[in-house]
């Protein structure tokens, strides 16, 4: 529920007795319940049953093109040992590969012609759920959440 007046609590109002802690408007829990709406979402219309990171991995890879693993997991913020386990499952899918590089002793990760054909609908999906997601918003609310987000990544 959205209240008229959001109760913003500075440590000097806490300490001097005139604040008081309402956990519906701390800006980490309303983020926490607005992910959930979207991660159901997300969960309910996206294709081929992909996660939120296995799509961000193709969907990076896409934009990207090759990359080693350890790029794709920084690009994605994900650390060492979930990116491993996101691109062993894509791989297990046929939607990554693995190209050599005589240049460069890591291997580079590439959309497989298989992980393209799910990636491109995959993207109108994940576009429809945004849409769905900022519905409640006019478009001037969903660039200003946009940028505000943006500032806090």
């Amino acid at each position: 529920m959205r209240r008229e007046k959001l109760n913003v609590v500075t440590p000097a109002a806490v300490a001097a007795g005139h604040g008081r802690y309402v956990l519906d408007d701390q800006v980490g829990f309303m983020l926490r319940v607005a992910l959930q709406r979207h991660t159901s979402i997300f969960t309910t219309r996206m294709i081929e049953g992909l996660t939120q990171t296995q799509f961000a991995a193709l969907a990076k890879l896409a934009e990207v093109g090759p990359c080693s693993q350890n790029h794709l997991g920084r690009l994605i913020y994900l650390d060492a040992a979930t990116i491993k386990g996101v691109v062993d499952r894509l791989g297990a899918r046929g939607f990554l590969t693995a190209l050599n590089d005589p240049n460069d002793r890591r291997r580079a990760l590439a959309l497989t012609d298989r992980g393209r054909q799910v990636t491109e609908p995959a993207m109108l999906v994940a576009a429809e759920i945004t849409a769905i997601t900022f519905a409640a918003f006019s478009g001037d609310e969903q660039r200003t959440v946009t940028r505000l987000l943006k500032k806090l990544a």
